[in-house]
């Protein structure tokens, strides 16, 4: 039975995610389809690298992630295949995949299926789930389209470490309102090397001057730094929402001050 998750910024209000699976179905009969997020802010292929990143090694080996951000209704923008540790992607070549994934890629084929350009208002559906249907029948990716060796490279906003100061900021928001940002936790330690800091964000009066293992190591309403699973620095509050108290949102600063 294959396996397609899907990743997009359609939302759940309207009837466009019922179509999608509809189609998934229709294309592959008893797909186990499962759904990562519905909620990336529209064309935001930041956050949906973030999600798409920490969660496809999860699913076993041989699963077809298809990814609706940006998918470029349009003549201009490429639509991929690509094979990667053993699981495939389908989605546009808006630099999505360069934000995915650390290391090259070298399986990549371009679409380029019959019909599938007449359609150019839904490409996730009309395109990307015709792609999703060949691999899931063991087809080979020849038959999705040629070859190729390049996508489009995208880059993103670094934390930087300069002085006695790491400066990031907020890659993802949950829906707890836990707040992700780019800081490593490598960075975080080989920069700091066990001095004294503090975390400093959008407001000055808000700081941070520890690192807890979990949320519960404080008391409820308490704000906590921990390191999360994916790595990065995640500010939050025990059974409350930081993004909300401390007026964080999406790429807003974050610094962490060293005691020189």
């Amino acid at each position: 039975m294959a396996v397609i998750t899907l990743t997009t910024d359609l939302g759940l209000k309207d009837y466009y995610v019922g179509s999608l699976k509809g189609a998934i179905l229709k294309e592959i009969p008893g797909a186990h389809i499962v759904d990562i997020s519905h909620d990336i802010p529209p064309f935001d292929i930041a956050v949906a690298s973030f999600c798409l990143k920490n969660v496809y090694l999860d699913f076993p080996l041989g699963t077809i992630h298809i990814i609706g951000v940006a998918p470029g209704a349009d003549e201009q923008t490429r639509h991929l295949v690509i094979e990667k540790e053993g699981h495939f992607f389908v989605g546009a070549d808006n630099g999505i995949f360069s934000l995915i994934f650390d290391s090259p890629i070298e399986i990549i084929h371009e679409i380029n299926l019959a019909n599938s350009a007449a359609s150019n208002t839904f490409p996730t559906k009309d395109v990307f789930v015709k792609a999703a249907g060949i691999i899931a029948r063991g087809e080979s990716l020849d038959n999705v389209g040629k070859k190729t060796s390049n996508i489009q490279e995208r880059m993103i906003f670094r934390a930087i470490s300069e002085g006695n100061i790491i400066k990031g900021m907020v890659t993802y928001i949950d829906t707890y309102g836990n707040v992700i940002t780019n800081i490593t936790k490598q960075l975080f330690y080989e920069f700091g090397k066990q001095r004294e800091f503090g975390i400093v964000f959008r407001r000055a009066d808000y700081t941070i001057d520890e690192i807890n293992d979990n949320y519960n190591t404080v008391p409820e309403g308490e704000k906590v730094a921990i390191f999360s699973n994916s790595g990065f620095l995640e500010i939050s509050i025990n059974k409350g929402n930081a993004s909300n108290l401390f007026g964080l949102k999406l790429y807003d600063t974050i610094r962490v001050e060293f005691e020189a």
